[in-house]
Parts: structure tokens; sequence; C-alpha cells
């Protein structure tokens, strides 16, 4: 169950990601590469690197939803909902990424991969950890929640009602 629920969420991965492309608005351009990235955080936490799809998951949901504020709020078409194209420069782009497909196709099928040596980790998640922070991992615990802090806060303070709602303006 969990290979073809995997299989699921990649294709629907794919699919999305090629719906950024094809959808005619900013805001739905949007929406599909959310839903493309929770396909991608939903495979990872079916390939039990939980904190990783999590983490993808919460990353994805916040920044695309301040991308889509940011649309409502500046946009010249009133939330990004007005018909556009997505696309831009189709030669060079297909030139490019047809290059860059063959490329890639190139080294996967030409370069002599290396056998793997030993076995992976009991805990891959705190491996990684351990692998990118080394001894700062409770340093940066603390700078994340105090980063969050400080999001939460400028959040509060810009409400039009401020810091203190005065209620009777």
């Amino acid at each position: 169950m969990r290979t073809v629920v995997f299989w699921v969420l990649a294709l629907a991965a794919v699919g999305f990601g090629v719906a950024v492309f094809r959808v005619d608005s900013m805001a739905r351009a949007t929406f599909a590469l959310l839903a493309s990235f929770l396909c991608v955080g939903g495979t990872m936490v079916l390939l039990d690197l939980h904190y990783l799809g999590v983490l993808v998951v919460l990353m994805m949901i916040m920044e695309m939803m301040v991308m889509a504020v940011f649309m409502i709020m500046y946009m010249m078409n009133p939330a990004g909902l007005m018909p556009m194209s997505m696309l831009h420069n189709r030669r060079g782009a297909l030139i490019i990424s047809g290059a860059v497909l063959v490329a890639l196709v190139a080294g996967v099928w030409t370069v002599d991969w290396p056998e793997r040596a030993g076995r992976p980790p009991g805990d891959p998640t705190r491996a990684l950890g351990e692998a990118v922070m080394g001894a700062q991992m409770p340093v940066m615990i603390v700078v994340g929640v105090a980063i969050l802090a400080t999001m939460v806060s400028a959040v509060v303070l810009a409400t039009d009602r401020g810091r203190y709602d005065g209620g009777d303006r």
C-alpha cells in the first residue's frame, strides 16, 4: 500500500508541477506549486524522513500563503486571478531545459555509481541534522524559536489595531 501511495503522490507532484506552467493566473500557479510541494512532503514522510517531510509541508504552506497575500496586495490584477501567460521566452526555455534533460539522462546512464558502503543509519533525520549542523544543533533550535517569535510579534504589531486594541478609533 505504501508503494501505491508513494507513486500516486509522486505522479501528483509532477502533475501539479506541470500545472504551474499551464494555468493562466498567478494565484492558480501558486496553489498548484503548493499542491506539488505537499505531495513531495508526503513522499518524504513515506520514505521515513518524517522531520524533512513535515518541514517541507510547513515551510511551503507558509511561503505560498505569503506569496498569495502579496499577490493580492500588490498585483495590478485583483488577487492574481486575471488570465496571463506564465511562459516567457518559450524557445530559449525549451532549448535550455532540453539540454539539461539530455545531460542529466546521460549522467544517469554513463556514470558508474558506487556500491553502498555500510548500512543506513537507524534515524536518518538525526544523522542528517548532525551532518549538517554538528555541535551547533542546540543553538539552531533556539534560533529557530527566536525567529518564530519575531515573526509572530511582527504580525501582531503590523495589524491595523496595533499592539494595544484601542477599540474606539
